[in-house]
């Protein structure tokens, strides 16, 4: 019946093929502009899980208590004080933007830490720095009644003057001296020159931490854009820009966290699209051209496949309102998989042209033999598709309900658009066979080596199984970004550091005092490095610290507190006391048989060279020099005023981040070892829900969405199974012939999977869509063969059907295939995996599925070789229909009747 019915709608199209192409354009065109207005991509991620599953419950709700910095600012300068200058100025800034930030937080920096931060230091070292600031009284006293290049100057020869009276070593003055010939001499050679006093306090080069600075940013996004926090990251780059902070601070702006790396990743894919696109168009043209060797065709199959996905996309729109992340790759999985149906009745066309001549018989008797098999293989890619609907993993359940129908539109498009193409097109009539005659020599292997290619296949295959306890599925997104995108290479860089919250794991307490036991409990954990909370902010020892920092403040205040400083120098004072300054140096240069010496000399050079510079040279290395020693000195005062901190006196913004207004509170446990090994993140987050299962936060999204997608796919590919099955065991009625169909399929899946393992390429978020691929191409190209076996073909690998199978496979391999030259690792790896699939499920059909179906049965009518003519198959052949004397060498008289037998039978008659 359903053969039947196909046969009867080609017949029906090609007969009224204008009123047919007309309709279809008609659709088509109201499809698309119904799918162009109506377009949309929903790009927050958190839609792709449904809210009501327990681990997406709890990252909601966490969410929703606390606010969430998916925008980390990290400001890099040569210098403390640059980067400290910088960090305010920008975070001031941002604050005032409301349309874009919702919050804009200092982990690092603001009042409190300037006040308290000498609290957070070791109480050895706020001995040491206290004792330092209380013997550089005198030095700091100048410093505050000139503050200027003189009096730096004046704070160097202060040096000199203890070398004199052996309170130490010109050694020992080295290094500032070597930082301040480094200024000089950066400004002189037209270079960014920097000074800073806090390292010549310290006798040190800063720590890399001490050069940096954190802004943390609540954004608000616009999810109706391909990149949400577009916006807002430029406003980040715009007030940066504004501020001047590269040209006034040397101060390198970069971002990072979810948001930006998202936006990455979205640009980065648009970036190859275009690319992307061009390639696969001219390859599916090549192979196109291959397979059909008539332009009239390709062109037919291109109007009808670009027709059907634009059907597909406005309906799939009509259905989901908005494409998700995953279910965007429609439009590829259309092309790819929907080409296969109009090569397969292109081919069959043509085969069928060679044999009978005339055009319209040719696309019925096409229709015949090849409708009934795509028709099967539309409906079992349909099922394919759809098992993701009932799955948890919302996102790829969206791509079934779109690409499901899209199946069956496909297959219409080419049983209806596609016949009515050719006839109105014409295309020559075919002068040789269509199948692969060269292949004959594998159909003899097959038949004669037929249970030894069985047993040798099946036993490879079961030897490699073990290598399927090694299958690794990487649920690291991070690994599927481009590493060279700024967002993503930054987050590399500080992935390790504590207040990025990278992989970290967050539990929410009923109050303060519940998170403390929490955090204690956790932190003794092996694969735990630290676990914080609000009390973190309160430091320890702080009655010693305090003491110790109000024991010397009277006498830093008093050498602070200059109530009568110089007037500022003239450019003549700069220019007499550089000279003053270098001859000193050079005096105490002979003093020294060490680093002192040499440091001196050079120094001393570099002053009497920028004496004799121009005056701009001279306000540039006092604008290096000084303004550092501002900020310092300001910071200092600001020290002096460290006061007891308890949970109460944290800011409201800092406090806001750790405990909620209804009294909740944050911990965060941060993971130890290898943060980009994906074994180590998932034992720690198996350690740490092992002791509190309502855990989330970074690392535990990761891993359980890991594992709700795999669930996701072992589901749908029962359900796919099983419902394929059920829908060939009510097609074949034969359980024997669903058998035939589904080991080959299963033993690709097997392979390729166990070829993962081979080639070290792991699943991860972006290639496992190869597998829903491999089960639709894969169920199609099986049926074809076992429905050409039920009728009783032989010597299939020669065949028709193996001529368009391949094609087929080289199409939708090229159309995916071309993703592995992807400079992008998750696109790249897609690709990759994709072409790996086809090729395994192309060889299962080709080589495999005829050695394990063996010889024909003997069958009735339906059974008969495709080459022997069928009974009912009568034409009438019409003017329409005749072949020119181009088309056919024996064209049939216009009126008779014929039967649709080999046309070298006729010739032969």
């Amino acid at each position: 019946m359903l053969r039947s019915a196909i046969v009867r709608l080609v017949e029906l199209c090609t007969r009224y093929a204008w009123t047919v192409i007309v309709l279809s354009v008609a659709l088509s065109s109201l499809s698309a502009v119904y799918a162009v207005r109506h377009f949309a991509v929903k790009t927050d991620v958190n839609n792709l899980f449904p809210s009501n599953l327990p681990w997406a419950e709890r990252a909601y709700s966490f969410m929703a208590a606390f606010p969430q910095h998916d925008i980390l600012v990290v400001l890099d300068a040569p210098t403390p004080e640059q980067v400290e200058e910088a960090s305010a100025k920008l975070a001031a800034a941002l604050a005032k933007d409301h349309e874009h930030f919702r919050a804009v937080n200092e982990p690092q920096g603001g009042a409190f830490f300037a006040r308290n931060g000498l609290l957070f230091l070791p109480k050895d070292r706020v001995a040491q720095a206290t004792s330092g600031m209380r013997d550089a009284g005198p030095l700091l006293e100048n410093l505050s009644a000139d503050p200027s290049l003189r009096g730096a100057l004046g704070a160097l020869s202060y040096g000199l003057i203890g070398v004199a009276n052996g309170v130490y070593s010109l050694d020992a003055l080295a290094p500032p001296m070597t930082m301040a010939a480094d200024t000089v001499e950066a400004v002189l050679q037209g270079r960014p020159g920097d000074f800073s006093w806090r390292a010549l306090a310290q006798g040190k080069k800063p720590d890399p931490s001490e050069l940096r600075r954190f802004i943390q940013l609540e954004p608000i996004l616009d999810f109706d854009s391909l990149e949400p926090g577009r916006a807002a990251s430029e406003a980040v780059v715009a007030a940066a820009e504004a501020l001047d902070l590269g040209g006034a601070y040397q101060a390198r702006v970069r971002l990072t966290g979810l948001v930006p790396m998202n936006d990455a990743e979205f640009a980065t894919l648009k970036d190859h699209a275009a690319l992307n696109g061009a390639v696969t168009l001219i390859a599916v043209l090549l192979i196109l051209w291959l397979a059909l060797r008539s332009p009239r065709i390709i062109i037919a199959a291109l109007v009808s496949i670009v027709c059907g996905l634009a059907i597909t996309a406005a309906l799939g729109l009509l259905l989901v309102g908005a494409l998700n992340l995953i279910s965007v790759a429609f439009f590829v999985l259309f092309v790819g998989l929907g080409i296969d149906f109009g090569i397969q009745y292109a081919v069959r066309y043509r085969a069928e042209r060679h044999d009978i001549g005339a055009l319209r018989p040719a696309l019925v008797s096409a229709a015949r033999k090849a409708g009934g098999p795509l028709a099967l293989a539309a409906a079992a890619t349909a099922l394919g598709f759809s098992s993701f609907l009932p799955t948890a993993y919302r996102g790829l359940g969206e791509l079934g309900e779109i690409a499901g129908p899209g199946m069956i539109i496909a297959f219409l498009v080419s049983i209806t658009l596609l016949p009515a193409l050719l006839a109105v097109l014409k295309p020559p009539a075919e002068a040789h066979p269509m199948g692969f005659a060269g292949l004959a020599p594998i159909d003899r292997f097959l038949q004669r080596r037929r249970v030894a290619v069985l047993a040798v296949t099946l036993g490879a295959v079961l030897i490699g199984s073990p290598l399927l306890l090694y299958l690794p599925f990487d649920f690291n997104p991070l690994h599927l970004q481009n590493p060279r995108a700024e967002a993503v290479a930054t987050f590399l860089e500080l992935r390790r550091d504590p207040e990025t919250g990278a992989n970290a794991i967050e539990i929410v307490a009923p109050d303060l005092a519940t998170a403390d036991r929490t955090a204690q409990r956790l932190a003794g954990l092996s694969e735990v490095a630290q676990a914080r909370t609000l009390s973190n902010l309160v430091p320890a020892d702080q009655d010693r610290k305090l003491a110790l920092i109000h024991e010397a403040a009277p006498t830093i205040r008093a050498a602070l507190d200059q109530r009568q400083t110089k007037p500022a120098p003239t450019d003549q004072e700069n220019q007499q006391a550089l000279v003053s300054t270098a001859t000193n140096l050079l005096q105490f240069s002979q003093m020294s048989q060490g680093l002192g010496g040499p440091a001196a000399t050079r120094l001393a050079g570099a002053l009497i060279e920028l004496a004799k510079a121009s005056p701009e040279m001279r306000r540039r290395v006092e604008a290096a020099v000084i303004e550092p020693l501002r900020t310092s000195l300001a910071g200092l005062k600001e020290m002096l005023l460290a006061a007891p901190v308890t949970v109460a006196t944290v800011p409201p913004d800092l406090k806001r981040a750790w405990v909620n207004p209804d009294g909740r509170a944050r911990v965060q446990i941060l993971p130890k070892g290898d943060p980009d090994d994906t074994a180590v993140l998932g034992d720690f987050v198996r350690a740490v829900i092992a002791v509190e299962p309502n855990a989330t936060g970074p690392a535990v999204l990761l891993y359980e969405s890991g594992n709700t997608i795999v669930r996701a796919f072992i589901e749908a590919g029962i359900f796919a199974i099983a419902a394929i099955a059920l829908l060939l065991w009510l097609t074949l009625r034969r359980i024997s012939d669903v058998l035939l169909t589904l080991l080959p399929l299963l033993l690709a899946t097997v392979v390729t999977l166990e070829l993962c393992v081979v080639f070290d390429l792991p699943l991860n978020f972006a290639n496992i869509i190869a597998l829903p691929l491999l089960l639709g191409v894969g169920v199609a190209f099986k049926i074809y063969y076992i429905m050409a076996w039920r009728r009783g073909r032989t010597a299939l690998v020669q065949s028709t059907l193996t001529r368009a199978v391949i094609f087929s496979a080289m199409t939708t391999a090229t159309a995916f295939g071309s993703l592995w030259l992807s400079s992008h690792p998750g696109t790249s790896s897609m690709g990759e995996l994709m072409a790996l699939a086809l090729v395994c499920t192309m060889a299962a059909a080709v080589l495999f599925q005829p050695a394990l179906m063996g010889p024909p049965r003997q069958t009735a009518r339906d059974g008969k070789d495709e080459r022997q003519p069928e009974p009912d198959e009568v034409w009438t052949v019409t003017p329409a229909d005749r072949p020119t004397p181009a088309e056919a060498p024996s064209p049939a008289p216009v009126g008779q009747e014929y039967r649709a037998e080999p046309l070298r039978q006729r010739r032969g008659r």
